[in-house]
């Protein structure tokens, strides 16, 4: 698990090398963050209890329904 760096109280700045090492944590994490809070809007999977490998397979399915309705109407 990678952390990003963290700026203490009486420490120096971070370098612009750290800065740029967030930066790009944050928009790795961005992309499963938004992922979790799609899947939460499907209240189905509040009540789903089977295999993890169906779990998948019905995750996929949704988010593929998910994104074929947002870009229907687009705008």
């Amino acid at each position: 698990m990678r952390t990003p760096f963290k700026r203490r109280r009486y420490r120096p700045k971070l370098s612009p090398r750290q800065k740029t090492i967030n930066r790009t944590h944050a928009r790795i994490r961005v992309r499963g963050e938004r992922a979790i809070a799609t899947l939460k809007t499907w209240k189905i999977l509040n009540k789903l209890r089977c295999c993890p490998q169906r779990a998948t397979s019905i995750v996929q399915a949704i988010l593929v329904l998910h994104h074929v309705e947002t870009n229907r109407y687009p705008g």
